[in-house]
C-alpha cells in the first residue's frame, strides 16, 4: 500500500489503473479506523481492482472547535489497518491541499439537511460534508464510494448531492457495525469511559424499544417514541432526538405503516453519539427483538444505492 499527500500524486497513481479500465473504489474516512471502517475497505476489495482509502479529519464540517481538536488521530495504526484489509493506496493530504488559501466555494444541499444532525450541528456541518465529499471524489473519480449507514443522514444528503451534480458515481451505503452487545462503531467510542461505555448502549436499547413495540403491533409514533425516550432516560443519555421518519426524505412519519427509519443521537458524558435502525412491520412478523444482530444485519436493506 502507498500512502500519498497530493491530489497530483493521487491522480497519477491512477492513470495506470484507470488506463486498463480498472474498477475504482473510494472509502472517504476522518481516520481512527474501527471494524465498521475496515468493512467497507473489505467490501471495496471484494468489489474493486483499485481500492482509495482517504484519512482526512474535514475542518469545514465541524462546528466546535474543541471537538474538531479532540478527534482522534492516529495515521501509523490507520494505515497498517488499511494495508492489511488490502488498501491499494492511502491518500491522506494536509488541510493546505484540500482547502488551499483563496479557497471560497461551498457545496449545499436543500431540505435533507435542515433537521435531525442538521438543527443540532448547523446546517454549515452537512455544508462541509458535501464539500469534501465532492472534492473527494473528483479527485479521484471513483466508479464507486462506499458509506456506512450509521451515518443514515449524511448517506443520503450524499445520495442526493451525486443525483443533483450529476457526478458519475456508484454510492454504495452497507449495513452498521456493532460491538457484541450493540454499541454502533464509532470513532468517537474511544471518548467514552468504563461507565460512560455502559450508558452509551441506551442508544441501541433505544432502537430495540422501538423495534419491539413495532414488532407487538403498535403503530402509533407518540407511543413508540415515548418508549424509546423511556430507555435513553433510564440509561442516563442526554437525548437530542429521537425520530421516526420516511428513510427516503426523513421527514416525519404519523404512523408506522410501512418501514420507517428511527434516529437518534444523545451526549453520553462529553461524547456524542448517533444509531439509526429501519424499522418494518414486515420485518418484525416471526422475528422476535430478541433474535441476533447478525439476523438483523441480513434482513436489514442499505439505505441507499445510486
Amino acid at each position: 500500500m502507498r500512502t500519498l499527500r497530493t491530489v497530483a500524486e493521487l491522480r497519477a497513481a491512477l492513470a495506470e489503473p484507470r488506463r486498463r479500465g480498472a474498477r475504482i473504489g473510494l472509502v472517504p474516512t476522518m481516520g481512527a479506523f474501527h471494524a465498521g471502517h475496515l468493512s467497507l475497505m473489505r467490501r471495496a476489495r471484494a468489489e474493486c481492482d483499485e481500492v482509495v482509502v482517504s484519512l482526512f479529519v474535514n475542518p469545514a464540517q465541524f462546528n466546535e472547535a474543541g471537538d474538531l481538536n479532540a478527534y482522534p488521530r492516529d495515521e501509523a495504526r490507520d494505515a497498517a489497518l488499511a494495508a492489511e484489509a488490502g488498501v491499494d493506496l492511502l491518500f491522506a493530504p494536509a488541510v493546505e491541499e484540500v482547502y488551499p488559501a483563496g479557497f471560497a466555494t461551498r457545496v449545499s444541499v436543500e431540505g435533507l439537511t435542515d433537521r435531525l444532525e442538521g438543527a443540532h450541528r448547523g446546517r454549515e456541518h452537512f455544508d462541509g460534508v458535501c464539500t469534501v465529499v465532492t472534492k473527494l471524489l473528483n479527485m479521484v473519480a471513483a466508479d464507486v464510494a462506499y458509506f456506512g449507514q450509521k451515518d443514515a443522514q449524511q448517506a443520503l444528503v450524499i445520495r442526493r448531492l451525486v443525483r443533483d451534480l450529476d457526478i458519475p458515481v456508484e454510492i454504495e451505503v452497507c449495513p452498521t457495525v456493532r460491538e457484541p452487545d450493540g454499541l454502533a462503531m464509532s470513532s468517537r467510542n474511544a471518548h467514552l469511559s468504563a461507565e460512560d461505555r455502559r450508558r452509551a448502549l441506551g442508544l441501541h436499547r433505544a432502537l430495540r424499544a422501538a423495534e419491539a413495540a413495532v414488532a407487538e403491533g403498535e403503530r402509533d409514533v407518540a407511543t413508540i417514541r415515548r418508549r424509546a425516550l423511556d430507555e435513553l432516560a433510564a440509561a442516563g443519555v442526554e437525548t437530542e432526538y429521537f425520530e421516526l421518519v420516511s428513510p427516503e426524505t426523513l421527514t416525519p412519519v404519523s404512523g408506522v405503516d410501512e418501514p420507517v427509519l428511527a434516529l437518534v443521537a444523545g451526549r453520553v458524558g462529553g461524547t456524542r453519539l448517533i444509531d439509526n435502525q429501519m424499522l418494518s412491520t414486515a420485518a418484525g412478523a416471526g422475528t422476535p427483538p430478541s433474535a441476533g444482530r447478525e439476523a438483523r444485519d441480513r434482513e436489514k436493506p442499505c439505505i441507499a444505492r445510486c
